[in-house]
């Protein structure tokens, strides 16, 4: 499998992103935990996505470093703008 899944390993990485999509709930999507995130973080080969969405965006004044955000409600208008070849990882909370 294709080091762009691991982008998936992060979307459901705190409860708050059920709303990303019943199989969170369910736990059927891959997890990262935040040492194994932070191990990677800096890398060249690491495409960091802030997908938060409602609360956990209006209420936070923060993100990591480098991330860049993306509407995770428009997933087929930005999911072909990143290089197949880097490690995406998408956080929601």
């Amino acid at each position: 499998m294709s080091r762009i899944w691991l982008a998936f390993l992060v979307i459901f990485l705190a409860v708050g992103c059920a709303a990303m999509g019943d199989s969170a709930a369910k736990g059927d999507a891959p997890r990262m935990a935040k040492e194994e995130l932070q191990a990677i973080l800096g890398s060249p080969d690491l495409i960091l996505l802030d997908v938060r969405q409602g609360k956990d965006l209006v209420n936070s004044d923060r993100k990591i470093a480098g991330a860049i955000r993306e509407d995770p409600g428009n997933f087929d208008g930005w999911r072909d703008k990143y290089p197949k070849t880097k490690t995406l990882v998408l956080y929601c909370a």
